[in-house]
């Protein structure tokens, strides 16, 4: 008689009947989706290129040091408790998440700096002091801000969009809210000096969109740290990419490392499983990609199998700005520096419209620096400090040659820092890593070296943006920063929720 794997419980060694689902890539998406495949009845293998799951959530361990190598806030923490409470645990029995007081601070270029937290009262007094004015507004800006979160987030970001009946729906709330205008339109009608407008205007950057091109919706990104606060997961936001790992294994599934899809297997229109680079075939009547959406269906999906994505469409999208991450460690600290910190050049505008319309690397720039030591000495030596600073850059549809530009904007990003935070920066570096576009393109395979995949702007996103149900092959899903809702944790952990209202259950197949 055949016995099925407890979803609970451990790896049965012995024969499982479940059906099989693969999912294709270890980031926060392709983990969260095989916890919930897992809890629907299926056994999950996660396939995995790199040699540690995570994605662009792994984690460098150099010379003592532990470094973050992608994102390091975490918004909402219940997007996790709900997949731990899926596995039949508790979120804090694996990662203790910490709050932070501040969230950030950001640094003009004119020495002036404004302090970002989630009490009303604070932030309106820290508007103030900037420009009294304006701190009238901040309360309407609140007001209209949750408004937007409620329908676009809450709202739109929970369903999927496998047809156009749901953009139809949303019409009149796109309408409502002027979907059209862009972020810093909407924040410069309740803010008139410009550092503010900045402020409150910045956040797009986080999941690669410009702010004066993306929907003025994603400001709901401010409304939304403000309500559940910014968290740091101790350890390092991979301690969240291990404890996922930890669930699966537990529901008894499994993630292969060092495992890179070359295609995915197509049988009569319909998704058969995948084929390893080594040439093994797995077979499974679902198939999840994880991978950068626009490199799913260029590469892994032959062509006589896209009618909607084809390489010609996909070459035309637009594609979010790259980064270039430099990771640090000091042999000393520099307590007087925030968690968080954003560092802003002398321009704005100017700035990214080299960024995102001419893709040209400028001479100036805006870095974001991440100090996780200053809440959690274990990620440095003691009396050190781990660092990584995030600079946006063009994706690599510009002409910059990273292999030679790479040390010179490093030097250029390092003299920036001693100049500002971190004084005598360079006497104090005892390891360091550095990331450029190239690597985007090839150690993490997204297209163009683009960081977060397709650009949110609004004729790329909901409906626009490749579907969580592939539009190409049954039996096909997609997770992750390229497909709805888009970019950012808990839009890539929501990606894989939607795949409750899209993949059958697993007794359906049985």
């Amino acid at each position: 008689m055949l016995t099925r794997t407890p979803l609970n419980g451990p790896v049965n060694p012995g024969w499982d009947d479940r059906p099989h689902a693969i999912v294709i890539g270890a980031g926060f998406g392709g983990l969260a989706a095989a916890v919930r495949l897992g809890a629907r009845g299926y056994r999950v293998t996660v396939v995995e290129a790199l040699d540690q799951p995570g994605g662009r959530a792994g984690a460098y361990h150099q010379d003592g040091f532990t470094f973050d190598q992608g994102p390091t806030i975490i918004t909402l923490p219940h997007v996790f408790e709900e997949l731990w409470a899926l596995a039949g645990r508790r979120l804090s029995d694996d990662v203790e998440l910490v709050p932070l007081d501040p969230f950030y601070k950001l640094l003009f270029d004119d020495g002036s700096h404004f302090t970002c937290c989630g009490d009303d009262d604070r932030m309106q007094a820290e508007i103030a002091r900037l420009s009294p004015a304006d701190a009238r507004n901040y309360p309407k800006f609140r007001k209209r801000t949750e408004e937007v979160y409620q329908f676009a987030f809450e709202g739109l970001g929970q369903i999927p969009f496998s047809s156009f009946t749901p953009m139809i729906t949303a019409m009149p709330g796109f309408a409502r809210f002027r979907a059209e205008q862009s972020v810093w339109q909407l924040v410069s009608k309740y803010f008139k000096d410009e550092r503010l407008r900045t402020a409150f205007s910045f956040h797009p950057l986080f999941i690669g969109g410009n702010p004066f091109q993306a929907t003025g919706l994603y400001a709901l990104v401010s409304y939304l740290e403000g309500r559940y606060g910014v968290h740091y997961a101790m350890g390092g936001t991979h301690s969240l990419v291990k404890g996922l790992v930890s669930l699966i294994e537990g529901q008894g599934g499994q993630v292969r490392l060092n495992a890179p899809v070359r295609r995915i297997l197509v049988e009569n229109g319909a998704a058969a499983g995948v084929e390893l680079e080594s040439g093994e075939q797995l077979h499974a009547p679902v198939v999840v990609s994880n991978a950068d959406s626009a490199s799913t269906y260029r590469d892994l999906v032959e062509p006589q199998h896209r009618k909607r994505w084809t390489d010609k469409r996909l070459a035309r999208a637009r594609y979010s700005m790259s980064v270039v991450v430099w990771h640090f460690g000091t042999d000393r600290r520099y307590d007087d520096v925030d968690h968080h910190s954003i560092l802003l050049g002398p321009r704005f505008k100017g700035l990214l419209d080299d960024i995102f319309v001419n893709k040209r690397v400028a001479e100036d720039f805006s870095l974001y620096l991440y100090r996780p030591s200053a809440t959690d000495p274990s990620v440095a030596p003691e009396g050190c400090d781990s660092f990584y600073a995030l600079i946006p850059v063009p994706n690599l549809d510009g002409d910059a040659d990273w292999r030679t530009l790479a040390e010179p904007f490093r030097a250029r990003v390092q003299a920036r820092l001693e100049e500002t935070l971190l004084p005598e920066l360079g006497r104090h570096i005892v390891t360091q890593r550095l990331v450029t576009p190239l690597d985007f393109q090839g150690r993490l395979r997204s297209y163009k070296g683009a960081a977060f995949g397709l650009e949110p702007v609004m004729l790329q996103s909901a409906w626009f943006r490749p579907h969580n149900r592939s539009e190409e092959i049954r039996g096909l899903y997609l997770v992750g920063a390229g497909t709805h809702p888009g970019a950012g944790v808990p839009s890539v952990i929501i990606s894989a929720k939607i795949l409750d209202q899209v993949v059958p259950h697993a007794s359906v197949l049985a």
